[in-house]
């Protein structure tokens, strides 16, 4: 058997094969096979420690190693298997796109509904494949049938996107939009109890995020869904910065709308987003563009947007083998350890205040950091221009800081300088 084959056989073991199937020299493979005799066997949270392991993981891809891109909750650089999957895709599409496109690969992105509801644990009818979470999102935002004087509840902290479609719709058609406060952060109880104490008779939608973009609070999705059922009331989980993030089944949040984006977590090409439809609550749900009545409890209307690439989507299906193949415990155990690993350092130390819990049940690698008395845009800037790292400022009027996203691309040593120039501003302020 060769080197190559032995390699990929003892990957597979170890639960990833293809992560490194298309992406690594011989010398590379030499390493994976060491660090593969240790994985296996052992737990996600002591191969999140183990750097040997996640080096090999880290050069499957080709970001720019000068920077240190801590804002991978915006978009995530795709490994090397997927960018070549999709240049492979377009090419070929360009060869004469009315059939290599339209009649080839189109009907090929049945296996990327297929692998998706497969992964989500759905119903493949199920499942529509979009471009980003918020045109998944508005699919249900919009499709839903409301009247004048219907409520929507949701809160201050949803992303704005999608706040503003619902205020769209209070225009344009005299709904109510009810915004809530939830503690930063905050528990499941106390995320539950805000909601149900702010039900009322007219309620008709809640909205809510499964993980907020702003401090990464994962929310008790299945009670709130739950809740939702019991009173009549739609639920609309936002997703975008979950799926992939950690482990999760839908049977795990019993939900009827989810809507994700693919191009963070997942590590998917760049425009790409996944909608989950419970079958039964299809036929109801108006589709975002037109799609013929006889369409009505087909998925795939909801993929009705005119002419796109199939290239992108096709990609999808690297992805996933990249994710399933490091394993979606042993990732989230690396982005809770990365977490831990700044926020513990420097959280005892005067001003800070980091604004994530520590509790795996409520944050993983999406976090939130504050120092009292310094400016988040400032500091931001700061970080950026002497250590050239890249942060994103979260504004909101209860609070704010700095949003730290990194991805399993990322190094320790990157997560130590970040720590690093952290404490400098701490003890030192930002310079003048």
């Amino acid at each position: 058997m060769s080197t190559r084959r032995n390699f990929l056989t003892g990957f597979a073991k170890a639960g990833a094969a293809s992560v490194i199937a298309a992406s690594f020299n011989e010398k590379g493979i030499a390493h994976a096979i060491d660090s593969t005799r240790f994985v296996r066997g052992r737990t996600p949270e002591d191969v999140a420690m183990d750097e040997d392991f996640w080096l090999e993981i880290q050069r499957a891809f080709t970001v720019d190693r000068t920077l240190i891109n801590l804002n991978n909750g915006g978009v995530s650089p795709s490994p090397k298997i997927v960018q070549e999957a999709m240049r492979r895709y377009l090419e070929y599409s360009n060869s004469a796109p009315v059939y290599t496109m339209w009649r080839h690969l189109d009907p090929q992105i049945e296996s990327v509904r297929r692998r998706l509801a497969l992964n989500f644990g759905c119903d493949m009818e199920e499942i529509a494949i979009t471009r980003n979470a918020s045109e998944s999102l508005e699919n249900c935002q919009l499709g839903i049938e409301m009247k004048r004087g219907d409520e929507v509840l949701t809160t201050n902290q949803d992303y704005p996107r999608m706040l503003t479609t619902w205020r769209q719709r209070e225009r344009r058609e005299g709904i109510t939009i009810k915004k809530i406060s939830i503690p930063v952060p905050a528990t499941h109880d106390q995320i539950v109890e805000a909601f149900e104490k702010a039900i009322t008779p007219r309620t008709r939608v809640m909205h809510f995020c499964h993980i907020t973009n702003l401090s990464g609070q994962i929310y008790p999705v299945k009670r709130l869904a739950q809740l939702a059922r019991s009173r009549g009331i739609e639920a609309i989980v936002d997703g975008a910065h979950a799926y992939a993030h950690f482990p999760f089944k839908h049977a795990d949040l019993d939900c009827d709308y989810y809507g994700s984006s693919l191009h963070k977590w997942l590590t998917a090409p760049f425009g790409t987003g996944m909608l989950y439809v419970r079958k039964a609550k299809i036929p109801a749900l108006w589709s975002l563009m037109a799609s013929e009545e006889q369409n009505s409890a087909n998925i795939r209307k909801f993929e009705e947007i005119g002419t796109h690439p199939s290239a992108n989507a096709l990609a999808i299906n690297e992805a996933l083998d990249f994710h399933e193949g490091i394993g979606a415990e042993r990732k989230a155990a690396r982005l809770r350890y990365l977490f831990h690993r700044w926020a513990k350092r420097i959280d005892s130390q005067k001003g800070v205040k980091v604004l994530t819990s520590y509790d795996p049940k409520l944050s993983c690698g999406l976090t939130l950091v504050n120092i009292e008395g310094i400016d988040p845009i400032k500091l931001s800037g700061h970080l950026q221009t002497e250590y050239r790292i890249i942060t994103t400022v979260i504004k909101h009027p209860e609070f704010e800081g700095l949003r730290v996203t990194p991805n399993v691309y990322t190094t320790a040593r990157d997560i130590d300088i970040f720590a690093e120039a952290m404490e400098k501003v701490i003890q030192k302020g930002l310079p003048s």
